[in-house]
């Protein structure tokens, strides 16, 4: 199927850039010619750990969250759940915040101490869960039957991924040079989805490769078979954002439009990780690690030296630092 095939278009990319401006920020393309020399390619890294709540998923939070206050500005506000292992949770919470609606956030157990904290401190009530998909499933459906609350999910719906394509429409206005391949880490799979309807219509040629931990690659798996393998276990990787299963909202989109999936391990992902923060300054979260590692990867290394410009999504900076002292 082709771009315009998806469920949503770039039009509605643009309309999320007008939802989302004055609320959220228009992060900064960063280079390095460490970096660059390490890669063998000129590398762009596209910074949403200076996104508000650390991290791209506010984007989303707000396009959706706007666009139900819209839909339902005659009537009372409606109150909004998700469940998240904390950056949607955050930005779920602030959104709520700043445009006046009540959240409740169903997070796992295991969420790092930072990310539960921060949802508390922008005002969501906080429901902790067990730690699988199917616990967190079951306690964010008990807010819906008892609140009354509309879920938004963290990945899995077309306004969710139009936010997050706003990443890519604000990267090819600030890059001069023409990107030949973007690399974005992957998880649900919302972020992905908004890049791949965004840059395969701006810039049909590009290649778009999902990048993704070895411990959770679902994306992988499904990319190879053709169709769509869920993952039957919640997996124990450091990145702790792309836990999640790839989702059916955004397989179709991944299935007919991505080019690659890359996957890395668990020491390559530190590795990524810790040589931002010495080479860029840039305190990223090994999740956003998991996309600087595919573009070092000996994979990506062998692919078209004609693909000579890259962008990398550092999709946020929200460190567990308690977790993190345990493979410094």
């Amino acid at each position: 199927m082709s771009v315009t095939d998806q469920g949503f278009t770039i039009d509605d990319v643009r309309q999320a850039e007008q939802r989302i401006k004055g609320y959220a920020t228009k992060t900064p393309v960063m280079t390095s010619h460490r970096m660059d020399a390490k890669a063998g390619r000129k590398v762009f890294f596209k910074c949403e750990l200076f996104q508000r709540t650390g991290s791209f998923k506010f984007r989303g939070a707000v396009n959706f969250l706007s666009k139900l206050l819209e839909q339902s500005k005659d009537g009372p506000a409606p109150c909004v759940t998700t469940h998240s292992s904390g950056n949607f949770a955050q930005s779920l919470a602030l959104a709520s915040n700043l445009l006046g609606a009540k959240a409740y956030v169903v997070m796992p157990s295991i969420a790092p101490q930072c990310k539960q904290d921060a949802v508390k401190e922008y005002g969501a009530e906080l429901i902790l869960c067990t730690p699988t998909e199917q616990g967190r499933v079951a306690a964010k459906d008990k807010v819906v039957e008892e609140k009354g609350a509309v879920y938004a999910p963290s990945s899995q719906h077309h306004d969710i991924m139009a936010g997050q394509g706003t990443m890519f429409t604000e990267m090819f206005e600030q890059v001069d040079e023409k990107l030949d391949a973007i690399i974005a880490p992957v998880g649900g799979g919302g972020m992905l989805s908004g890049i791949l309807v965004a840059a395969k219509t701006l810039q049909p040629g590009i290649k778009v490769i999902a990048a993704e931990p070895e411990l959770a690659n679902d994306c992988y798996q499904s990319f190879v078979a053709k169709k769509h393998i869920r993952q039957d276990h919640y997996p124990n990787t450091v990145a702790d954002g792309l836990r999640i299963s790839l989702g059916d909202v955004a397989w179709p989109i991944v299935r007919d439009l991505v080019d690659d999936v890359i996957t890395v391990t668990e020491e390559e992902i530190k590795e990524s990780t810790k040589l931002v923060w010495q080479c860029m300054k840039l305190c990223i979260e090994p999740s956003a690690g998991v996309g600087v590692a595919a573009v070092m990867s000996d994979k990506f290394k062998a692919l078209s030296p004609d693909i000579k410009n890259v962008g990398v999504i550092l999709c946020g900076g929200n460190i567990d630092i308690d977790s993190m002292k345990n493979w410094l």
